[in-house]
């Protein structure tokens, strides 16, 4: 299924192919918790940037390994290149505007994130 998504003033918008039920992550780390970051990984070649890639701004911490990606208008952070996935993009499914025929959430402890990475590294392999 094809899922449209944007940022909250509709600069940057992207579609992402994902299944009709999607299971998303939710974590606990520093970042993901204040933002509120829904994660849906996958492989870079199920993601596509539609516009505004003139209106992203990107912000790295620790290893900068992760590419966070923000719209410069509204601040919104629709996805991003992950640690755990270089290999993939992370959208955030609260910026999805397709409807989703089915949603699972899973707990994902961010907090403890050397110990947990591994558990994503599947997501972003087609």
């Amino acid at each position: 299924m094809i899922y449209q998504g944007s940022c909250h003033c509709r600069a940057v918008t992207f579609e992402v192919e994902a299944p009709e039920t999607i299971v998303a992550q939710d974590c606990n780390c520093s970042i993901c918790a204040k933002a509120g970051f829904l994660h849906l990984i996958v492989p870079k070649a199920k993601f596509r940037l539609l516009s505004g890639e003139q209106h992203l701004t990107r912000y790295t911490f620790n290893t900068g390994v992760a590419q966070h990606t923000f719209c410069k208008t509204c601040g919104i952070k629709p996805f991003y290149v992950p640690r755990s996935n270089p290999d993939g993009i992370d959208v955030n499914v609260r910026c999805l505007e397709t409807p989703i025929p089915s949603l699972v959430i899973e707990t994902f402890d961010g907090r403890n994130w050397e110990a947990n990475a591994a558990a994503l590294r599947h997501l972003s392999k087609s």
